[in-house]
């Protein structure tokens, strides 16, 4: 690997152990965001209106849509499972393949320290890794 190429050039090894942790809040990682679409998803797989989701599970900051935390935990979490797994947000399907979180140091400090399946299943290729980073900061 060439000096000029990231960390990952290699591939990361990553699959979902499903424990719920990256729903819970730790460090800088403590809310999840919805836009107009996510939420439209959201409403319709729990059966509600836009105007019911929002006041029974988010609150808004500068103009962003959150969903309410409770116990230090993403409201839509029960226990280790997601209750809206079909209809979860861009942030949350492409965790943790964040541009955010692929700088080494906080790979190795915030997301492998923590999260159970790095290091586990199918090895992904920079191309996938950078294109899922894309899709979540919204530039695919």
């Amino acid at each position: 690997m060439s000096p000029t190429e990231p960390w990952y050039a290699d591939g990361i090894r990553f699959e979902c152990a499903r424990s719920g942790k990256c729903c819970t809040a730790h460090g800088q990682y403590d809310r999840v965001y919805l836009d107009d679409d996510e939420a439209e998803e959201v409403a319709a797989l729990l059966g509600l209106t836009l105007a019911e989701l929002e006041r029974r599970h988010c609150w808004f900051e500068d103009g962003w849509r959150l969903v309410k935390f409770a116990d230090g935990a993403c409201g839509f979490l029960d226990g280790a499972r997601c209750t809206v797994y079909e209809a979860r947000p861009v942030q949350c399907r492409t965790w943790p393949f964040w541009k955010e979180n692929l700088k080494r140091s906080t790979w190795k400090r915030d997301v492998a320290a923590f999260c159970p399946g790095v290091g586990r299943g199918r090895r992904h290729d920079r191309d996938e890794i950078e294109a899922i980073a894309d899709e979540a900061s919204g530039d695919a």
